[in-house]
């Protein structure tokens, strides 16, 4: 007669060989998965001031290199104008203020160092869903576009700095 404790020794070590043969996957999800959720984490905190992204430096640690350098490059041209640049709220929530204590992510692999998390939260009322593309550059998550809905149509963050998004 099996023993539970056998039962559960059985059951490990499949998990285990899954894991050998899986292992970079898994790991990369978790690593993305932990990389968004320190994002919306600092949204969710009493008096933050969320994720700022407002010199190079920043852009870097979050976007992958050439969507970074587009925003900040807008950044700059609208600051020398005395402007608003192209992006006039925060990309992570789509929005210029926020209010939500929770939010939920859903990954899902795309392709080898690729993923997309799905974010959901209600801020200030409103559901919320915004879609991450991300993308490991020297083994680090970065993002490669952010897709929000606007008026029932979806928008993306390249988009709106004119570059392409690669199939």
């Amino acid at each position: 007669m099996l023993t539970r404790r056998i039962l559960l020794l059985c059951a490990a070590s499949l998990c285990v060989s899954s894991v050998a043969v899986t292992g970079t996957a898994r790991a990369d999800d978790s690593a993305a998965l932990v990389f968004v959720k320190a994002i919306y984490d600092s949204y969710t905190k009493p008096n933050s001031d969320g994720v700022l992204i407002d010199d190079s430096k920043k852009l870097r640690r979050y976007f992958e290199p050439v969507l970074a350098a587009a925003m900040n490059k807008d950044q700059e041209d609208a600051a020398r104008h005395g402007d608003v640049g192209k992006l006039d709220g925060d990309p992570f929530i789509d929005a210029q203020d926020w209010e939500f204590k929770s939010f939920d992510v859903a990954m899902k692999d795309t392709a080898p160092g690729k993923a997309n998390a799905t974010v959901t939260f209600t801020n200030l009322g409103t559901p919320k869903t915004i879609v991450l593309d991300l993308v490991t550059i020297k083994n680090d998550w970065r993002i490669y576009d952010i897709t929000w809905l606007r008026d029932g149509k979806p928008s993306t963050l390249r988009e709106l700095f004119g570059l392409k998004h690669a199939a």
